[in-house]
């Protein structure tokens, strides 16, 4: 997991004409510059089911499931006689919350000097960074799944060869496993679906493939997902950078190191997420020259800085979410 680590810079705030930081003046719209740029990061945060996480709770969330009834236990009605009823009950799953946030120091040679929207530029930054850095958080909770498809059918990643790269048929397994498991589908305003995310590598292979569907050749007009990329066998693709991909040490049948590419295909409600929007939102904090009594005793620095309140991840149904470890093409 990512290590948010401070940050520190020449640059500072400009003032405005009553000599406070503009940021400190504007710190509503700057919060909404810092979520705006971060959402544009969230690729694995997007489709976890939802959970706020109300003040003076603790920092345990609780996600819950209801258990499925068994189709076996229908009764077959006999004239007049009420049968057994059946119990209706849930499973919990708990996931403790964390914060996250990251800073930059600036000084006040620049105030006078720059020229600029550093404070503006600074959030977006910021939301850029935090916004991966959740991205992650979420991603390697999922990647953690034991839910695995080796590519190829091999039993580990270590008989991956170099042929095994994402493919039509990987896919056509994930989905045949997600459907035999009564995995959820995605709605969201299109054609019920599964979500696939995956990196530009596996894209790459993928499209070399004539079934593939591209977004420009949808023949109906859908809502489309950000960094939606197209559509294959009620799978709908999402491309993301900040894919996992972690170095496998070299072994046969490869015999130099190797990178696994991680693809996740999962149902709806698979795993569960903080609201980023809600309780656990980001925000932008901003301690101006001046206000840190005598640890900046000549109002030589101000700060920005961006926090997550809290934030956690959590799978909740284990068998809809798989991970297909593969390689990719050179």
């Amino acid at each position: 997991m990512p290590t948010v680590t401070t940050q520190t810079t020449t640059y500072t705030a400009q003032n405005g004409s009553d000599g406070l930081p503009r940021t400190y003046l504007n710190k509503t719209f700057y919060d909404k510059k810092l979520l705006e740029t971060a959402k544009t990061q969230l690729v694995y945060a997007s489709f976890g089911q939802k959970k706020p996480i109300p003040r003076n709770s603790g920092k345990t969330v609780e996600f819950r499931r209801w258990k499925l009834f068994d189709p076996d236990a229908v009764h077959t009605l006999t004239e007049g006689v009420t049968p057994d009823s059946q119990n209706i009950g849930q499973t919990k799953v708990e996931a403790t919350v964390a914060q996250y946030g990251a800073y930059v120091e600036v000084s006040d040679l620049l105030e006078l000097t720059a020229y600029d929207p550093v404070i503006g530029d600074t959030s977006e930054l910021l939301g850029e960074q935090m916004g991966i850095h959740i991205d992650h958080v979420t991603r390697d909770v999922m990647t953690a799944t034991t839910n695995k498809q080796i590519a190829g059918g091999r039993a580990s990643t270590t008989n991956l060869t170099a042929s095994d790269v994402l493919t039509v048929a990987e896919i056509r397994k994930a989905v045949r496993t997600l459907k035999k498991n009564k995995a959820r589908m995605f709605g969201n305003g299109k054609r019920p679906h599964f979500i696939c995310i995956c990196d530009p590598d596996a894209t790459y292979d993928l499209q070399n493939d004539s079934l593939w569907q591209d977004v420009s050749k949808y023949s109906n007009a859908e809502q489309i997902y950000q960094g939606e990329i197209g559509r294959l066998f009620g799978v709908v693709f999402v491309e993301s950078t900040e894919a996992l991909i972690s170095l496998h040490t070299a072994s046969t049948p490869l015999n130099s190191d190797y990178d696994v590419h991680h693809t996740l295909v999962f149902g709806a409600d698979s795993y569960g997420i903080v609201d980023i929007d809600g309780s656990g939102s980001m925000r932008i904090i901003v301690k101006p020259k001046g206000s840190s009594g005598t640890s900046d005793p000549l109002d030589q620095r101000s700060t920005i800085g961006a926090k997550v309140e809290a934030y956690t991840a959590v799978i909740l149904q284990p068998l809809w979410l798989i991970d297909i470890e593969h390689v990719a093409t050179a």
